[in-house]
């Protein structure tokens, strides 16, 4: 597997040797081809290297139109995405959706608004310092997760606003051989606005092949007072029925915290580490933010979650009510799944519309 490198092999394994090519995609060579870059004559940045001319950073973003869509990479052959980094303004972050497709398949098998790709799903800067994410000040947003692809890989970048938007962006990936059991990266974002009195909040359903699951993001919207986070996240493996093989103790849990986040004196406390966090906390403002609000992942990197068959996952929202009884809670939850299978796609549950995404 020449020049493969994934997420589980360490620092140990730089000094190998590989046949594998690297390239790189930007505005400043959109093409990613050898011996290409920085030879751009116009572009966003042509009046500031008015100057200096050809070579001086002349095209070092694009600009996306209203309701527009932009393709950011097209790459033929066979390799793996390694690393890419793109930035915009926050408030663009629930405004724009990314879209991944492999092999040339016309159903994108990454489906996702930006900021909640990478975390940041209230288009509002969190701090992320995860393995295969990290958001970095104030909006540099950075993916590592290993993207293999066996004849092509396109990336575009949908703009859902009436307004022009600016997005600078660079993609790093090898063209290298793939092994046989080497599957293809996924993500999909849902939403309940108003999670349904007594109901669950469904991650992914539908789900249908051989895969592991590596994540979850969730931007959590408080529509209650008091704690929100009893509920249970589940795993329901290759035919399971009304109960699941995977079952949680907790919304904190999962995400590795305990005791509702609240380290006493302090209240919620905001944490971030290689593979989970509670990234954001937003309060109420007292005048216009009526609701709290929370950003948080969990990475299966180290145990990831097989499946052989299907695969559906769903969490609970459960407060507290009197009586000490649980409360089913109606919050505004949107997740963000992350997994890998054999196939190229994935069934989507709805069409991401700027109505949809909008954080209100």
């Amino acid at each position: 597997m020449d020049g493969f490198n994934g997420l589980g092999m360490g620092l140990g394994t730089l000094s190998r040797l590989s046949a594998a090519r690297t390239r790189s995609i930007s505005a400043e060579n959109p093409t990613g081809e050898p011996g290409r870059g920085g030879m751009a004559t116009e572009g966003t940045g042509a009046a500031a290297a008015r100057d200096l001319g050809r070579g001086w950073k002349v095209s070092p973003s694009i600009a996306i139109q209203p309701l527009a869509r932009a393709m950011i990479a097209e790459i033929r052959g066979e390799g793996a995405i390694q690393h890419f980094w793109l930035t915009t303004h926050p408030r663009n972050w629930r405004r724009l959706v990314l879209r991944i497709h492999w092999d040339d398949d016309e159903r994108p098998a990454v489906e996702v608004p930006l900021g909640d790709f990478f975390c940041n799903g209230w288009a509002q800067f969190a701090q992320v310092s995860s393995l295969p994410v990290a958001v970095n000040p104030h909006g540099g947003c950075n993916s590592y997760w290993e993207m293999p692809f066996r004849r092509s890989a396109r990336i575009s970048v949908e703009n859902l606003t009436d307004e022009e938007v600016v997005l600078y962006y660079q993609v790093d990936y090898a063209l290298t051989e793939v092994p046989a059991d080497a599957a293809y990266f996924h993500a999909q974002w849902r939403r309940n606005w108003n999670l349904p009195y007594g109901e669950v909040h469904t991650l992914l359903d539908g789900i249908a092949g051989s895969g592991h699951y590596v994540g979850t993001y969730l931007a959590w919207g408080v529509n209650a007072s008091g704690w929100w986070g009893e509920g249970e996240m589940k795993f329901f493996l290759d035919g399971d029925g009304e109960f699941p093989t995977i079952c949680g103790t907790g919304t904190e849990d999962y995400f590795g915290g305990a005791w509702n986040f609240d380290v006493p004196g302090q209240g919620y406390t905001a944490f971030t580490t290689p593979f989970l966090g509670l990234c954001q906390i937003l309060p109420p403002d007292g005048l216009y933010r009526s609701q709290q609000r929370f950003g948080m992942y969990r990475w299966h990197v180290m145990d990831p979650i097989r499946f052989a068959a299907d695969l559906r996952v769903t969490i609970q929202a459960l407060g507290w009510r009197t009586g000490r009884r649980y409360l089913p809670l109606q919050d505004d939850i949107a997740s963000t799944a992350f997994w890998y299978q054999r196939e190229t796609s994935s069934p989507k549950p709805t069409l991401l519309t700027a109505d949809l995404l909008e954080i209100v």
